[in-house]
């Protein structure tokens, strides 16, 4: 007997949220109906997929290897019943993006409100992390990324501010403490406040003028990881703990209330911005067509 597709959906929803009630609130449903479902799509393949503890669900070799395989195909059978939305008055259904933290807070919030209002039958799932994942194995119809990091066979649409700026500042008190850096290079003498990205790597301090490009190693008494703990590098700015290097969007209150100054203004590098990104091998879901149309009209007016 060939395994059930809600078995093998739950099973693949366990796993990806890493116990069974978690899992629930995703689905909707009740823990011990989606355990009896993992349970009898492993007596029905006879094969454990995964290990419970009490602490923990954790796949086995075999389950992992289902997972590489289900997520993409269970994301094709999705697509294949999105495709009826096309018969209806207006698209329908939910549309599952994953994105930056930064996005999350500086491109989103202008865009999702009007398309929630235009859009009513369509619910939206906002995954924001910023480890690089497979959209489809992640089970999601689209992400965000910056061009750096779009794979060749995927499908790139703009979305929000073209250019963007990195920016560095501090406090009024740090500044009077410790005097304002001149050159890129002062901030090797100053307290610097550093993020570090998923992998582990810190975040470079690059500054751009007229062609010439300095990347500075600095160090400081704090390191975050971006994202997460990007609002607490901020705090310890404002707070009079160093210098911070962000975006100059996620800056940009704090430098307007004057809570931060603007540290080497003319060196700030700009590099491009965002875009949406989804795999060109597959139909598109009704719901991620009417965000995709919605994000170009925006950008046309």
């Amino acid at each position: 007997m060939q395994p059930d597709l809600g078995d093998l959906n739950a099973f693949l929803t366990v796993a990806r949220a890493g116990g069974f009630r978690d899992a629930s609130r995703v689905m909707g449903v009740s823990a011990s109906g989606l355990s009896e479902a993992v349970r009898r799509l492993e007596a029905r393949l006879g094969l454990r997929l995964l290990h419970r503890t009490t602490r923990s669900v954790v796949p086995t070799e075999a389950g992992a290897r289902l997972i590489e395989r289900l997520g993409p195909a269970i994301a094709e059978v999705e697509t294949a019943l999105e495709v009826v939305n096309s018969f209806r008055d207006r698209p329908a259904g939910t549309l599952r993006l994953n994105v930056p933290i930064s996005a999350a807070r500086l491109v989103l919030p202008t865009i999702v409100p009007g398309f929630l209002a235009a859009y009513p039958d369509i619910r939206l799932e906002i995954t924001a992390e910023d480890r690089f994942v497979d959209v489809i194995a992640a089970g999601c119809d689209a992400g965000i990324r910056y061009e750096e990091r779009l794979e060749q066979d995927m499908i790139a649409v703009p979305i929000g501010p073209r250019t963007q700026r990195f920016a560095a500042a501090a406090s009024p008190t740090y500044l009077k403490r410790r005097g304002c850096p001149q050159h890129p290079r002062d901030l090797l003498d100053h307290d610097c406040l550093r993020g570090r990205f998923s992998g582990g790597a810190v975040h470079p301090w690059e500054f751009e003028r007229d062609g010439e490009v300095i990347n500075i190693d600095t160090s400081g008494p704090l390191i975050v990881q971006l994202g997460a703990g990007s609002d607490l590098l901020v705090d310890a700015a404002i707070a009079g703990s160093g210098v911070v290097y962000h975006f100059e969007d996620w800056l940009r209150p704090h430098l307007a209330s004057g809570a931060l100054m603007p540290i080497l203004e003319p060196w700030w590098p700009r590099f491009s911005g965002p875009f949406l990104y989804y795999p060109g091998r597959r139909l598109v879901p009704e719901p991620l067509r009417a965000f995709i149309d919605y994000v170009k009209l925006e950008r046309a007016g």
